[in-house]
């Protein structure tokens, strides 16, 4: 493995580099496949647009994440930023130089990546949902192969770009990030087969939050109880990255927990509200969409501004949740809600 962890090593440094001109390119990538730009932004614009999309979007997102920490846990893998600086392999030689960026220092095992795992789950949900969609419009034959061509080769661009940038920024190994890829892709087309997922109640929902939480912290008392540290990579973290500042609580295992069981009980709670009910029935139209799905981001938007307090990781943890679950909520209960009672109104006052 450690001659592995090396190749992955020298890629790094050919691609810092060579290419060192794109740096602000990666970094962008790095940025916009962060999974928070999902709940953010992606699921509101899709739900808005094509609800039944966006719930499939919550549960690819969501249960991809959680199976990325399981197997981080299981897997115990490296990041290049810290094996470089420990690692016996390069013996008495210098070892090789590698940059560090803001993005790099994530304190969670680097096997499989969770930014290439959870970009290649939510776009393959989103593409193959899409093109559901567009053969049920009864399309020449020639236009649908070009319309799947050009889909799926965007696709694979953006995969090709996010597994570029985060080897780039040193955060992952190569094998780490296509492992995240081909994982992703796995969840996605199973989610592709199931279709309860459209009507789950809210019960369905709050057991399944309740299953994914219990089963993680399950396993990590275990494997403690066993003498595994599951958090040893945040030492590793603290102690080898650059700047100190560059080492953030929410890249934290259990920050990650608490953020997808948050959500997935938030939607669940929107859902199932008598606030997305009122909003089904007086709000329709393309006009309606558009107002709840441009509402819903500004308001993200300044929610995504309000960080939880670091300095006591219970209620960091707390803040979390609750941040989490107020992003479906808000999407799919409040918005809307608000929005439809709105022109509603304004239609009795009109009659």
């Amino acid at each position: 493995m450690e001659t592995v962890h090396s190749y992955g090593v020298s890629t790094t440094q050919y691609l810092q580099t060579h290419y060192k001109d794109t740096q602000s390119w990666f970094l962008l990538v790095s940025m916009v496949a962060d999974l928070r730009n999902t709940f953010f932004v992606f699921f509101p614009v899709l739900f808005h647009l094509h609800e039944s999309v966006g719930v499939k979007l919550i549960w690819v997102a969501v249960v991809g994440d959680w199976l990325n920490l399981i197997l981080k846990w299981i897997l115990f893998g490296e990041r290049p930023y810290w094996w470089v600086q420990e690692t016996p392999y390069y013996g008495n030689s210098s070892a090789p130089r590698i940059e560090q960026f803001p993005m790099t220092c994530e304190t969670g095992p680097g096997s499989p990546s969770g930014h290439a795992m959870s970009t290649a789950g939510v776009y393959y949900a989103v593409i193959s949902s899409l093109l559901t969609i567009l053969v049920q419009e009864h399309w020449g034959h020639i236009k649908n192969c070009c319309v799947r061509g050009m889909l799926w080769a965007s696709f694979w661009c953006v995969q090709v770009c996010v597994c570029l940038s985060r080897v780039f920024i040193a955060a992952h190994f190569p094998h780490q990030v296509v492992a995240g890829v081909v994982t992703g892709i796995l969840v996605a087309e199973a989610f592709d087969r199931v279709e309860w997922i459209h009507r789950a109640s809210l019960r369905r929902y709050i057991y399944t939050s309740l299953s994914l939480l219990s089963f993680a912290v399950g396993l990590y008392l275990l494997l403690w109880g066993l003498g595994v540290d599951l958090l040893w990579t945040l030492d590793k973290a603290q102690r080898w990255c650059q700047r100190p500042q560059w080492v953030h609580m929410e890249t934290t295992p259990f920050a990650s927990l608490l953020r997808n069981t948050g959500t997935l009980f938030g939607m669940g709670l929107g859902l199932h509200s008598p606030l997305c009910a009122e909003a089904r029935r007086v709000g329709h139209g393309a006009t309606y969409r558009l107002a709840c799905m441009c509402t819903t981001l500004l308001l993200l938007h300044l929610l995504d501004s309000f960080s939880p307090p670091a300095h006591t990781r219970a209620l960091f943890y707390l803040l979390s949740f609750c941040k989490s679950a107020t992003v479906p909520l808000a999407t799919v209960g409040i918005v809307p809600y608000c929005i439809a009672r709105a022109t509603g109104w304004h239609r009795k006052r009109n009659h």
